[in-house]
């Protein structure tokens, strides 16, 4: 990438509330703007600047740049294009899909905007909440650090990135809370990718996707490690939480520590909690694990916890998403050679549990199916153009291109 000069306007200082932060790569500074050299790091001091000390942030790659916010919502406006033709991707703090390979012919330019929700640990007192922090895994405050610092990191990716203008404004808006394991936690390193990831490039820029899935939990994870109760500390009457565990609840019967009606049971205690904030529950049921007999017959194996969250929806006259149906049909659809397409080599073995990028946003693709479906309300913010969604009629994978995120690791992710 040749190097630029970044010009950030900040309309108070990044560590304080501000109205606006605006940053052009045009290198002439407008009164009250401040010139930025790309060889500008970030620092906490400085508030803003290059991730240059990070190993995913090497020369030649896609580059990190990052801004001190307060925890929130915020609308990010970005003209991409210039003098030659570009293609952009951006994506931000883990690797969220926002915008995907924008293409702007030579000699133009085009305005896009997306929603980030910037978050911490902290959680406030509310009614019915005591302060304190999500419990964080190791992992969480090491490789997945960008997911709960105080500012908002932007990846920009693609063939030929032009990025000339950028605006970053806090915004209220409505907010899709994710809870779950690691097929919808935000994955830090390529091949390893989930659904949650892909989910905010779904939408129109009038919703906030925010991730608090985490590899490897549970229902009772959740409950213990408080994420239900830092989500709780922030919903708002309107906003939608999405849950969906079971692949590490089911597990919970080889140690005589829970099996399906505990797992209803914890099911109850969340949706319960997001009811008497005046906030929509919706249950998805865990996809399935890729897993064909001699016959080439998808064996399924998540049956039993996908029945009891479909119990739990109809007895709490709850939205329910039956990821794991419709997944069981995408994967007998494109058949035991194909579906490994779906899924990333991890030292030579495949991954039958954890998605790639393709894998992914097939998957997100079928919660957005499911969320129109069941008629939840945010489905009607889902965006127009994505086209006929039906788990018999999957895209190719041979057609499928993500911009590949710098940063791969050998490192599982947490769970089966």
């Amino acid at each position: 990438m040749k190097p630029l000069l970044l010009v950030a306007s900040l309309l108070a200082s990044p560590a304080w509330a501000a109205d606006a932060w605006r940053f052009s790569f045009d290198g002439q500074p407008a009164k009250g703007e401040v010139a930025i050299a790309a060889d500008t790091t970030y620092s906490r001091e400085r508030g803003h600047g290059f991730e240059a000390d990070d190993k995913r942030n090497a020369a030649g790659l896609p580059y990190f740049f990052s801004v001190d916010l307060p925890e929130g919502n915020y609308r990010v406006t970005a003209t991409l294009g210039g003098k030659e033709a570009s293609e952009t991707t951006l994506k931000t703090e883990l690797r969220r899909l926002q915008l995907d390979a924008a293409r702007v012919p030579a000699g133009k330019t085009e305005t896009r905007r997306f929603i980030v929700n910037v978050r911490t640990a902290n959680i406030a007192a509310v009614t019915g909440v005591e302060p304190g922090r999500v419990k964080l895994k190791e992992r969480e405050i090491a490789s997945e650090g960008w997911a709960w610092d105080r500012r908002l990191t932007l990846e920009i990716n693609g063939a030929q990135p032009a990025l000339t203008h950028l605006l970053i404004e806090p915004v209220q808006v409505p907010t899709v809370y994710l809870l779950g394991d690691s097929t919808v936690a935000d994955q830090s390193g390529e091949p390893y990718a989930s659904w949650g990831q892909m989910l905010p490039a779904l939408f129109k820029p009038t919703v906030a996707v925010s991730n608090h899935a985490e590899s490897g939990e549970t229902y009772r994870d959740s409950l213990n490690r408080r994420r239900l109760d830092k989500i709780l500390s922030t919903l708002q009457p309107g906003d939608t939480v999405l849950l969906q565990f079971g692949h590490n609840d089911q597990k919970q019967q080889k140690d005589g520590s829970g099996n399906a009606e505990t797992y209803k049971a914890e099911l109850r205690t969340h949706a319960e909690a997001i009811l008497a904030r005046g906030a929509v529950p919706v249950v998805l049921s865990s996809m399935e694990r890729r897993n064909f007999d001699a016959e080439g017959r998808l064996k399924p194996s998540l049956l039993e916890y996908a029945d009891a969250a479909r119990t739990v929806a109809r007895d709490m006259r709850l939205a329910f998403v039956d990821l794991n149906a419709m997944s069981q049909q995408l994967y007998a659809t494109l058949g035991p050679e194909r579906s490994q397409a779906m899924h990333p080599l991890n030292n030579g073995k495949l991954d039958n549990t954890h998605h790639n990028s393709y894998g992914a946003m097939q998957l997100a693709r079928l919660v957005a199916l499911g969320l129109r479906d069941a008629r939840v309300p945010v489905a009607g913010q889902l965006r127009d153009d994505l086209g006929p969604i039906d788990p018999a009629r999957p895209l190719p994978p041979e057609q499928f291109h993500i911009a590949v995120s710098p940063g791969f690791t050998q490192q599982r992710p947490l769970g089966d």
